[in-house]
């Protein structure tokens, strides 16, 4: 593979996304700072394809990077692959107000095909290509030029070492059959409304305090003032102030801007600098939240409860052994919340529908109903369904197994006990 020299002109990158754009996929990775901004500040970009990778200089003098960006947002023919690539995405958007289109993330595709989680770009490495990467210039000042050679070859090595993973995974993608679980959690990667930058919907990011419509009145043009605040100094939005302060004065509104020293989380000098006059007009301006707008209250089925929590356990070891199974991430599947509710007899849910009915949803639920027992088998746990079990042998006394109904039954035998 010919690796090129750092590039840090228009003519170079044009001719690079040039020859990129005749390729069936690119391998991308980004270097940014954002610890002290409020925007993230991208400091390197890095791409490859099976014959050639380069690293590009965004903070070069004169460098336009709209050949790229029509690279990453325009061209349909060539897929886009990233690893663990949301804030990557994140930061074309910022530039582009677009997303990278087609899009692929190895992190994610890992879960279908192994009971990885959250593989690190190391360790998939290592997994892959047997390989051990250098880690020490990851935590490196990367907005500091000029950048060492070590830098750009760690930088580089991010993309090269993906361009021989991907067809790897891709094969063992369309030998199990499992590429169409991806589409979904592909098109949510790669969709602009979630990197959108609304301060009018930051307070939904933030621990409600309650859900009074006064109270989240004030903490929408709060959160909004306070989105406007970091912005205009590009600061983290945390250090205007944090999300427990914010949702603190929107339920204890202060009546004048010298109690503002008496809020948690804010210095004494809010009680007379400007920022805490700018922060006193939008709570004396706030208005009740609409009714259009009031947050869903959760949705619950019946009170889950010790009986319920005990299913709700049940259907958690059944994701085990069923991951274990297939070989697939039990976080793709579905997650505790889901479980808990699918237990308290909610059933409009994504566990219940597509592929995730039939890999695990259609178990999950028989479960619930009492027509899957766990059993035992060579000290192995083992799923039967009851209908496979013989008659005289659907006692937990007799053959090992216990349903998600023996627990109920169980529980319902001690009440009466109690009575």
């Amino acid at each position: 593979m010919k690796i090129h020299d750092l590039i840090t002109t228009t003519e170079a990158l044009a001719d690079l996304c040039e020859r990129l754009a005749q390729s069936d996929f690119v391998t991308v990775d980004t270097e940014f700072m954002r610890e002290n901004t409020y925007w993230p500040e991208l400091c390197l970009v890095q791409i490859a394809n099976t014959e050639e990778a380069a690293a590009i200089d965004p903070l070069a003098e004169g460098i336009d990077l709209q050949p790229l960006l029509d690279l990453m947002c325009d061209n349909e023919d060539v897929l886009k692959i990233f690893h663990a690539g949301g804030q990557d995405v994140e930061i074309i958007y910022n530039l582009t107000g677009k997303t990278p289109h087609p899009i692929f993330d190895t992190q994610i595709a890992m879960m279908a095909i192994s009971q990885s989680e959250q593989i690190g770009y190391a360790n998939l490495v290592e997994a892959w290509l047997g390989l051990t990467i250098d880690k020490g210039a990851r935590f490196t000042d990367w907005s500091r030029r000029p950048l060492t050679e070590r830098q750009i070859e760690y930088a580089i090595g991010d993309v090269t070492h993906l361009s021989k993973i991907f067809p790897k995974i891709l094969k063992k993608l369309i030998k199990t059959e499992r590429g169409s679980w991806l589409d979904a959690e592909m098109d949510k990667l790669a969709d602009p409304s979630n990197y959108a930058n609304d301060p009018g919907k930051a307070w939904q990011r933030i621990r409600a305090p309650s859900r009074n419509a006064a109270v989240l009145g004030r903490l929408k043009d709060l959160a909004a003032w306070r989105e406007g605040e970091a912005q205009h100094k590009n600061i983290p939005r945390g250090r205007i102030m944090r999300d427990e302060t914010l949702a603190d004065l929107a339920s204890h509104p202060p009546k004048k801007q010298a109690d503002l020293v008496k809020v948690r989380g804010l210095s004494n000098a809010w009680k007379d600098n400007d920022i805490g006059k700018r922060l006193m007009k939008v709570l004396e301006a706030a208005e009740p939240l609409g009714k259009d707008e009031m947050p869903d209250k959760p949705k619950r089925g019946a009170p889950l409860g010790k009986e319920g929590a005990l299913v709700a356990d049940l259907l958690k070891l059944l994701l085990k052994i069923r991951s274990r199974e297939i070989d697939v991430a039990s976080r793709l599947l579905t997650r505790s919340d889901e479980m808990e509710a699918l237990a308290a007899g909610i059933r409009d849910l994504p566990i219940l529908k597509g592929w995730r009915y039939e890999v695990f949803g259609r178990d999950a639920l028989d479960l619930v109903e009492g027509k899957l027992a766990f059993a035992v088998e060579n000290g192995r746990l083992k799923m039967t369904h009851i209908d496979d079990v013989e008659p005289g042998d659907r006692t937990s006394e007799t053959d090992g197994t216990e349903t998600a109904s023996d627990v109920d039954d169980a529980a319902g035998d001690e009440a009466l006990a109690a009575e």
